[in-house]
This record gives structure tokens, C-alpha cells and sequence, in this order.
């Protein structure tokens, strides 16, 4: 059972790579100076994530980037961060893949398919839907959606719903008509879907928000909003996005009611 067994203080040199617990994304290396910029100025603020697979045998899992922000600092500055801080956690090798999956998709710019590899490997790893929807704090309904559509998915839709030029409903309502089609007949009826898409270079509709306007209204309104913390995160996305998706507009519409609204 995955478990955080501790918060502790260990030497950097520790802490080691594993070949099944990887960074699924390239390291930024922009990113990764801008952390040893922070991290030399006010110090490691948040703890790295590493597995204890034996007593004193630490393999990281989250913070990748800070761990190269660290190994960075140290080579420049001799006997800075010789001892580091670390978050302890313990379980099996697949839940500790899970967890490495789930911390890599878990930030406010993730994108679904972010996502993909994560409830794939635990589904192929025999986790039920329900234990998946749980770890990942989604519904077992969204995760339904992502076995049934990623697999099969043709790189191209893949692709622009990474960029954020099409939304998850169009993604999935192209890879439905696609499962649909005649044998032989999947490929072409992508292809028409994607010919029906705007093209990248037409004139696209204003920005539904932007921060400004958002927070003068906020600060006129009387309404009291009951909200969670997806509707939270849906707000930032239509806030920081040049072109937010529909289910994303239509979401913060309900939850702030007025605010999209002049």
C-alpha cells in the first residue's frame, strides 16, 4: 500500500535514479535554472519525493527538476545541500510508477493527455477504475473516457489536443466516430474530421477572460459562489489560456455565475 512513511533530511548522494521511475517529460533546462536561482536564494521549499525500497535505499520519484536544480547548485558551490529534504514514501514498484506518473500530470498547466500514460499503465497494472479514479482524485467516468479513446487514438488528434487546438470533447467525439466507422474506414474518417477543423491561421474569437477584468468583477459581485476546486482550476485555465476550451468556459459559467458576462 502506497504510504508516506516520513519526512526526513538526507545526503543528496542518497538519492538515486531507478530505471523504471523516470521523468516522463524532457528536463527544461530554462526551468531548471530558474529553480537554482529560487532554490540558492531561499532554500528548498518544497520537499523532493523519494522511494525507500530498502532501509536507507532512496530512489527519487517527484521533483526532477529540482533534483537537477540541486545536483546544479552543487557543482558550482561545493558543500552546498549535502543533505537534502525528502519526503519518504513506500509501496510496490507499480504504485510507486503510479505516483511518479501522477505527480508528473498533477500541476495547473497539465493537459488531459497528460494523464494518458498514467491511467493506461495503472489500468495494465490491473488497478480497477475505481481505485484509479481514487488515486488521481478524478471520476470513474472520466477515467472510462481515457480506456476507452487514448489506446486508439491517431497521433494527430493526440497531437492537437496536446497543443490545446481542440478540446477533449472534440478529441473524443473524433475517436468515437472513428471506433464507429466501417472496418477500413477509421483513418478516412479522421481525416474528414480534421478537414472540418478551423484552420490554424483563421481569425480566432476574443479571449473569454483575462485576469484583470475577472478580478474587477469578482470584487463588484454580491453573489456568494460555492465552488470546488475544480471549478477553481477550470477558472485559471479560461485566465491563462489564449483560447480555453468550451467544457472549460461553459464550467466556469455555472460555478461564477456573471463573470464571463459583462
Amino acid at each position: 500500500m502506497l504510504t508516506t512513511k516520513r519526512f526526513d533530511y538526507v545526503p543528496f548522494e542518497r538519492v538515486h535514479l531507478h530505471p523504471s521511475v523516470a521523468n516522463h517529460r524532457p528536463l527544461n533546462e530554462a526551468k531548471v535554472a530558474h529553480l537554482a536561482e529560487d532554490i540558492i536564494h531561499n532554500g528548498l521549499l518544497e520537499p523532493i519525493v523519494v522511494w525507500e525500497r530498502n532501509p536507507g535505499e532512496f530512489y527519487l520519484v517527484g521533483g526532477f527538476h529540482r533534483h537537477n536544480a540541486l545536483r546544479r547548485i552543487r557543482a558550482q558551490n561545493p558543500g552546498y545541500f549535502d543533505r537534502v529534504d525528502v519526503r519518504v514514501v513506500q509501496g510496490e514498484l507499480d504504485e510507486i510508477q503510479a505516483l511518479n506518473l501522477k505527480l508528473n500530470a498533477d500541476r495547473l498547466d497539465a493537459r488531459i493527455t497528460d494523464y494518458f500514460d498514467a491511467v493506461i499503465f495503472m489500468a495494465n497494472a490491473n488497478w480497477d477504475k475505481g481505485r484509479i479514479a481514487r488515486f488521481l482524485d478524478k471520476n470513474v467516468a472520466w477515467i472510462e473516457d481515457i480506456l476507452r479513446f487514448a489506446p486508439g487514438m491517431d497521433s494527430r488528434v493526440r497531437r492537437l489536443l496536446e497543443q490545446g487546438r481542440i478540446s477533449w470533447a472534440k478529441a473524443k467525439a473524433i475517436c468515437a466516430a472513428a471506433l464507429a466507422a466501417p472496418p477500413g474506414q477509421e483513418r478516412a474518417t479522421v481525416d474528414a474530421a480534421l478537414a472540418a477543423l478551423p484552420r490554424p491561421d483563421a481569425p480566432r474569437p476574443p479571449k473569454a477572460l483575462n485576469y484583470r477584468t475577472a478580478a474587477q468583477r469578482l470584487k463588484k459581485s454580491q453573489t456568494p459562489f460555492r465552488v470546488t476546486g475544480a471549478d477553481v482550476v477550470a477558472l485559471l485555465r479560461v485566465l491563462r489560456q489564449p483560447q480555453p476550451a468550451a467544457e472549460e468556459i461553459a464550467q466556469v459559467r455555472k460555478a461564477f455565475p456573471g463573470l464571463l458576462e459583462p
